[in-house]
């Protein structure tokens, strides 16, 4: 099926198209310390799923065809354990899953897939999910520990530099496109003065679905404080209401001596999960559900890039989809571009000229992933629900969600808010 082209075939409304009718996460939160850290993905995913169920009363369980769930570091590729988190909260068997993993893009590449099934009629009803538990599968800090020797070696650079860790690639984006540590601290300030602002109004309830579980408190050493608790989460636990230009100014590089990229003005390693619900439009009026309709997903497209530079992937892949879509920047109202580093995310909003909409606040404009976190897997569809429910807020239309991916790749998609 052909992609509309310009900004009147994009907000039309066409029986084929991929509509949404939720969009919901639970709180991101800090990896080790933070209040998911003894949650399991898969147990992070069910809560999501189960309250997709429950957004959506007038949708039987068994409509729902197919749930692809973006994750990158759990174990089998974390096809069963989603799977079976699937079954747990009232999804029938009939129902069938399948994980993603394109690193960073995973759920966003999961949306677009879920879509592609819809469009062709694969499938009528579908979910795009994403799963991440960096506190329990980071130790290897996404690098594989088997792997076959002659790619370490090769004589390809970009074939070695696929294993470069990410704060490299972070140090060479800085280092090649001048961006400067100030800059970089300015800009993770200000992200999280966004994202506590947006915290403090509210912004996020709607988007945001409590997770009860288990939190044992721990010391620095790691050794146990007080006994094991239930808790109930509510709010993303990353966002520092007060940081500073001069705390941060303090940090010391952390990949590279004379670097500066630090932990302060990187995103933080996170846990969490997303899902959206998909559907033909033809089969929410079917269903009865045109009326819960929140938007569109309109496109998304992919595009390679150096794998040590692999934080400018959104500054190409952008100009592809706006190009494919007939339309230009002005015609988006909204920009949630993920914050993997400062020195990429600030790199990308330059290269793509959108300074001015950055300072208008049309640019992450509720903080990004400096602040909220940068869960792997579940990133694409937490940055769709912060789309949306965004969108819905500031009667804004056309929204865009895009990141890099590591080992050199960018993604993103459009979606339309209605």
């Amino acid at each position: 099926m052909a992609l509309p082209k310009g900004l009147s075939a994009i907000l039309a409304k066409s029986s084929s198209d991929t509509v949404i009718l939720s969009s919901l996460r639970t709180p991101i939160c800090r990896s080790y310390r933070g209040q998911l850290k003894d949650a399991y993905p898969e147990e992070l995913l069910s809560v999501v799923l189960r309250a997709t169920l429950d957004a959506n009363p007038n949708l039987p369980p068994e409509s729902i065809n197919d749930v692809a769930v973006g994750v990158v570091l759990s174990e089998l590729g974390g096809s069963k354990a989603a799977r079976m988190a699937m079954n747990h909260v009232g999804f029938p068997s009939s129902t069938s899953l399948y994980t993603v993993n394109r690193a960073c893009s995973s759920s966003l590449q999961g949306i677009a897939t879920i879509s592609a099934q819809i469009r062709g009629e694969m499938i009528g009803v579908g979910i795009a999910a994403g799963m991440e538990s960096m506190t329990r599968n980071y130790g290897s800090k996404a690098i594989p520990v088997d792997l076959w020797p002659e790619l370490k070696k090769s004589d390809v650079k970009d074939a070695r530099d696929c294993i470069m860790a990410m704060g490299l690639t972070s140090e060479n984006v800085a280092q090649r496109y001048k961006v400067g540590r100030k800059e970089q601290d300015e800009f993770a300030v200000e992200s999280h003065r966004r994202a506590a602002h947006a915290q403090a109004q509210g912004f996020f309830d709607d988007e945001i679905v409590p997770v009860h579980t288990r939190f044992q408190e721990v010391d620095k050493q790691g050794n146990k404080v007080g006994d094991e608790k239930q808790v109930e989460v509510r709010k993303d636990d990353g966002i520092r209401a007060n940081a500073t230009l001069e705390a941060l100014a303090k940090l010391k590089p952390a990949f590279k001596e004379d670097g500066g990229s630090t932990a302060g003005n990187s995103s933080q390693v996170s846990d969490g999960a997303a899902a959206t619900l998909l559907m033909r439009r033809s089969t929410a009026a079917e269903l009865g559900l045109t009326s819960s309709i929140l938007g569109k997903f309109v496109a998304a497209t992919t595009v390679g890039c150096a794998p040590d530079e692999m934080g400018i992937g959104p500054a190409l892949a952008i100009p592809k989809l706006l190009h494919q879509l007939g339309i230009e920047a002005k015609d988006v109202d909204r920009w949630e571009i993920n914050e993997a580093f400062a020195s990429q995310a600030i790199y990308c909003v330059r290269e793509l000229g959108l300074e001015a909409e950055w300072e208008q606040g049309k640019v992450n404009p509720d903080g990004g992933a400096v602040a909220l976190g940068h869960p792997l897997g579940a990133t694409g569809a937490r940055m769709t629900a912060t789309l949306m429910h965004g969108l819905g807020r500031s009667g804004g239309e056309v929204g865009v969600v895009s990141m890099c991916v590591g080992t050199g790749m960018g993604m993103a998609g459009l979606f339309v808010r209605e």
